[in-house]
């Protein structure tokens, strides 16, 4: 298995989880993966819930570090 089927597999995860969730992914190596995930706000404890173990277990079976990040894509962006 690849950081790319890892990160694949989270990414179905996320998508059964949320219809509505767009995702942009990092490959910062080949063992590190971050994908940014904005979804409905009624949707993020879901998707957390779906991939925290999966992601865990990708870290301590594979040696994958793949950090799922879950943000409401209706809140106004921060302004600074």
């Amino acid at each position: 298995m690849s950081i790319d089927d890892a990160i694949q597999d989270i990414q179905s995860k996320i998508s059964a989880a949320s219809a509505g969730a767009q995702m942009k992914v990092v490959k910062m190596s080949d063992e590190e993966g971050r994908i940014t995930v904005l979804a409905p706000a009624a949707d993020m404890q879901k998707i957390k819930d779906a991939t925290f173990q999966p992601a865990m277990d990708f870290l301590t079976k594979e040696g994958f570090d793949i950090q799922v990040f879950v943000y409401d894509k209706d809140a106004p962006p921060l302004s600074g």
